[in-house]
This record gives structure tokens, sequence and C-alpha cells, in this order.
């Protein structure tokens, strides 16, 4: 028997072959590099009697890494979002920096503004920058990595406290505020939430995730009632743990909360 020679739709169903084959190497994930590094330590604290304080940089890979250090103001919305505003209040040397395989490196951080009856609060980055001689190949990509470090001013009389307020319900959801009251911050080891029926058995329990709040700052908590327990629910409660002490609150829910 002849062997059947392609035909023009043959010849063409193998060109899409070899170019859908072509796509598909070209395009495949590529493995992804990160470089390796330590930042020492994860949070500065500068006081009255001790105006600076040092940032250790290390490289534990096996190649040269170079580094940008910049500096912002550090606020929070209600809802955690990060606000940055670049700053002049904390200096720092040196602020580019490279490091050989297995080198570290300190960084000198201080304040430059005078502290105040409140804490004032700023992030640090350290930006780690393009190697000047790519020694990569096209199969791996580089993933460059930048880690902010806080930096708290702390005022002479340091003093921790806070509150709940504006609990409501309304279409299901339940919303309440953390508010810090203190001179510092503080980051809530625990946000409980729990939901109780007509005969005080816990038919919610709830653990929703702390953050750092700042002083003189407020985080809002928005948390959705799953169905059925929102119909069940008469009355929430939240326990919030702020080191040794323990906020709560209490909130009697309206018959039509769940309602949309």
């Amino acid at each position: 028997m002849r062997p059947r020679l392609p035909s023009n739709s043959d010849a063409t169903s193998v060109r899409w072959i070899a170019a859908l084959v072509t796509m598909l190497v070209l395009c495949a994930p590529r493995p992804a590099m990160a470089s390796a590094f330590t930042v020492n330590p994860t949070q500065i604290f500068l006081t009255p009697k001790s105006t600076s304080a040092l940032l250790t940089l290390r490289n534990e890979s096996d190649e040269t890494l170079r580094f940008q250090l910049t500096v912002f103001t550090w606020d929070q919305s209600p809802q955690g979002e990060m606000k940055l505003q670049p700053t002049q209040d904390i200096v720092f040397f040196p602020s580019l920096l490279t490091l050989a395989p297995k080198e570290e490196r300190k960084v000198r951080v201080g304040a430059a503004t005078a502290f105040a009856p409140a804490e004032k609060t700023y992030r640090i980055f350290v930006e780690e920058l393009p190697p000047q001689a790519p020694g990569t190949t096209q199969s791996s990509v580089r993933v460059l990595t930048k880690m902010g470090v806080p930096i708290f001013m702390q005022p002479a009389k340091t003093q921790a406290t806070g509150g709940l307020r504006d609990l409501a319900v309304k279409n299901g959801v339940f919303t309440f505020g953390v508010s810090n009251t203190g001179t510092v911050h503080f980051v809530p080891q625990s946000v409980r939430v729990r939901g109780m029926n007509g005969a005080g058995e816990v038919v919610l329990d709830k653990q929703v995730e702390g953050w750092y709040i700042l002083a003189g700052g407020v985080r809002a908590y928005e948390l959705k009632l799953p169905s059925p327990e929102c119909t069940k629910i008469t009355a929430l409660s939240v326990e919030v743990q702020v080191g040794a002490s323990s906020l709560k609150e209490r909130l009697e829910t309206p018959p039509a909360a769940c309602n949309p």
C-alpha cells in the first residue's frame, strides 16, 4: 500500500499544531527566583532617651544584592489601609548599599523631629534593586523583594488603652469599631464575635483578624452574619483582647436585623 500524501488541509493542521506547541513552550510558566536576605529587627522603637537604632541587613544568598531604602510617615484608614507620605522626620544612612554574598551591613536610623505626647509612626522600606549585570537566564523570572519595617517614636509616657464603639447590625451585617484612646499603638491578640439566641445559647462564634491600631486611630470591622444563624440571633457580643486587658460590648439585635 502506498503511503497517503498529506492533503492541503492536513498540511495546514500540521502547521497549526507546530505553532501551538511552540506557543506552549514559550508561554510555559518559568520558575521564579527570589533572593534571600534578612532584616533585623522587624520593628524599631525610638524614645526620647534613645533617639537612634541600628537596622541590620544580611545577604543570605550566593550572589551580590543591591538595596534602596526609603522612609514614610505611616497612618491607616479605618478599614486598615496603609497611608504613606514622604517625610524627613526620620534620617538614615546609607540609603543605597550593595551586599556581597553572606555579607551584612548596619544602617543607622534616627529621629530628626521632636517627640510628641502621642506616638508618631513611620515605615522604612528595604527594596531590592535589579542586579547591575543580570546573571539569570531566560528560563527563570527574578522576583525582587520589598520589606517595610515599622518605626515607632514613642512618647515619654506610654499608655495602651482602647474601647469598642458604633456596634450596629443592618442587612445581616454586623459592624463595630475598635478605637485606640491611648498614646501608643497596639495589636489586638484576638477579636471574637459571638451571637446568642433567645435562650442565651451561642449560635455563632467567629474570630476576626486583628492588626495594628495606631494611637488615636479607629479600626472598623464588618462581619456578614451567615444564614440561617442570623435569624436566630437576638444578641451579639464582641470581645477584644489587648495585652492583659479585655474590651467587651454587647448589642441587642432588632428583629429585622437580617432583612435586606
